[in-house]
């Protein structure tokens, strides 16, 4: 397992954090998601044998957010 802190931007509410920690977190290959509001970071610790971070940066975009 690998983890890795990514800086996203537009999150600002509770329905932010579920949106991307439930579509993130359905990901093959995810093991954990953790959304800290604050400080606008997204902590998914993932398998990176079967799963790319390109591919956990689009699902994220994909739900309306930037990864910067």
């Amino acid at each position: 397992m690998e983890k890795t802190t990514l800086q996203v931007s537009g999150m600002s509410c509770n329905h932010c954090v579920s949106a991307v920690e439930v579509s993130v977190g359905k990901l093959k290959g995810v093991n954990s998601v953790q959304v800290n509001l604050d400080s606008g970071t997204v902590l998914v610790e993932y398998d990176p044998s079967g799963l790319s971070l390109d591919t956990i940066k689009e699902e994220i975009e994909e739900q309306g957010y930037d990864v910067v």
